[in-house]
């Protein structure tokens, strides 16, 4: 199992930006497909992006497309999110999550998580 550890939430207003980062423990960090997630109030977790091990491929929930990026850096253990133009609905607990061999894009398909970095856009 690998740890993670979210850091980088906070306030700011809409139409802001926030960069997201996750530091992953171990050395095998590069075997590990990782993804984002978030949870608002009373609202189940989704998947908000998520990158394949050496970051070739990325992929977006429509919500987030053309707005947020996701990257990674092996050599870090790190995965970023950078969240640009950023809306009142996009308020949530961000969450990163990291499989070594994901099926999909879903929750279940993750097994480590981390605890947790709170956003909130005023508008």
């Amino acid at each position: 199992q690998v740890q993670l550890v979210e850091s980088g939430g906070g306030l700011v207003q809409a139409g802001g930006s926030l960069r997201l980062s996750c530091a992953a423990s171990g050395r095998t960090f590069s075997s590990y497909a990782m993804g984002w997630f978030r949870q608002a109030p009373g609202k189940e977790r989704e998947f908000v992006a998520g990158i394949t091990r050496r970051g070739a491929s990325t992929y977006y929930a429509d919500s987030v497309k053309g707005r947020f990026t996701i990257s990674r850096d092996n050599a870090k253990n790190t995965v970023y999110l950078q969240m640009n133009s950023l809306k009142p609905e996009d308020t949530a607990v961000y969450y990163c999550a990291a499989s070594l061999r994901p099926e999909g894009w879903g929750t279940a398909d993750f097994g480590s998580w981390g605890q947790g970095t709170q956003v909130t856009v005023s508008s």
